[in-house]
């Protein structure tokens, strides 16, 4: 029976930990021509719109990038900071205006 438990555990751990690093893992693509590029950004144009997309020192590009080259650029949505307000109660406009 601690066998039985045990394989249980480690299969849920890996479980768990599978799950985390597919969230944080997707990958996003876009495609179009280059807009302007800099040390720490590349702003690519798809349809009427610009996508401004940071970059750094570990950011692997293939070849010299510049302004009109055609790219597509793979990233990853990763949140900086999050702020959370209370969710205001049903009634209380109601309750305040008698």
């Amino acid at each position: 029976m601690n066998g039985t438990w045990m394989r249980a555990a480690i299969a849920a751990a890996a479980l768990a930990a599978a799950g985390t690093a597919t969230a944080a893992d997707k990958t996003y693509q876009v495609t179009g021509p280059v807009v302007d590029v800099t040390d720490t950004s590349i702003t690519v144009q798809k349809g009427k719109e610009n996508w401004q997309i940071a970059k750094g020192a570990d950011t692997k590009v293939t070849g010299d990038v510049k302004k009109g080259d055609k790219v597509t650029v793979m990233y990853t949505m990763t949140a900086t900071s999050i702020e959370a307000k209370a969710a205001k109660e049903k009634g209380a406009k109601k309750a305040a205006a008698k």
